[in-house]
């Protein structure tokens, strides 16, 4: 299987967690970290003091100032939360995470983390295809963010016959989130000028709820482009048609 994951971590706190994720990245075969807005700064030192020496993967780590931005070069998002969220998305298990991504030979993956105080927001979640929730005691079910990669990473390590591939599809061109994200961005500025999001305290939720709708979808390039012309389509003026059907003709008259 190639080697199409990607771990994203979002608003990451400590440098001490993003040099541990790195290292076990490294440890499994896995390449390509991407991070938003670490509150720790970046680089950062003490993440390269505790990647012990996977340094390669922390030089090439994308930096995203938004989630959205962050996701947009894969085909699928898993989100990863310690709880059971109270939103519209798929809650699944690890057992069935590693069943569906075994059938996704050829999309690419990313794997999103919260912060590690607070976990994904709800925002963030909305982006998601998926809630994965790892199988943890219920007396004590918050985990560390270098520890809850570990396992994810070693799972589908161990799920790949330990045949991870150097082979990366990370080279070809944006994937299906990022152009899900431009032609939903072109759906908000349309539902603005018809001034959907009224009233508009209710603005941010009702853009969460519309994300929930199409993210959690998994469009092809085909699907992607009817979606595209459609919403394109109302932005464009378009005269008004008559719709009425024009009179029957007389019959003539038979003398």
């Amino acid at each position: 299987m190639k080697n199409n994951y990607g771990f994203v971590l979002i608003q990451p706190q400590l440098g001490e967690n993003i040099g541990a994720s790195a290292r076990s990245l490294k440890n499994f075969g896995f390449n390509n970290l991407v991070i938003t807005n670490p509150k720790c700064g970046w680089p950062n030192i003490k993440a390269k003091a505790t990647s012990v020496g996977a340094f390669d993967i922390l030089n090439k780590t994308k930096l995203f100032k938004s989630t959205d931005t962050a996701i947009k070069n894969f085909d699928l998002i898993f989100s990863f939360s310690a709880r059971k969220r109270d939103i519209n998305k798929k809650h699944i298990s690890m057992y069935n995470f590693l069943k569906i991504i075994k059938k996704q030979k050829n999309k690419k993956i990313g794997l999103m983390f919260g912060p590690e105080a607070s976990g994904l927001s709800n925002l963030d979640l909305s982006y998601a295809n998926y809630v994965v929730q790892i199988p943890s005691s219920p007396k004590f079910k918050s985990m560390n963010l270098a520890h809850s990669i570990t396992l994810v990473c070693y799972e589908i390590f161990k799920l790949n016959n330990f045949k991870l591939t150097k082979q990366s599809v990370f080279n070809k061109e944006i994937g299906q989130k990022g152009k899900l994200s431009s032609i939903l961005k072109l759906l908000h500025t349309n539902l603005e000028k018809k001034n959907f999001f009224n009233p508009p305290e209710k603005r941010s939720s009702m853009i969460k709820n519309i994300n929930n709708l199409f993210y959690r979808m998994e469009t092809n390039d085909k699907e992607l482009r009817i979606l595209g012309s459609l919403i394109g389509s109302l932005s464009k003026n378009k005269k008004k048609h008559n719709w009425h059907l024009p009179p029957k003709p007389s019959k003539p008259v038979i003398k």
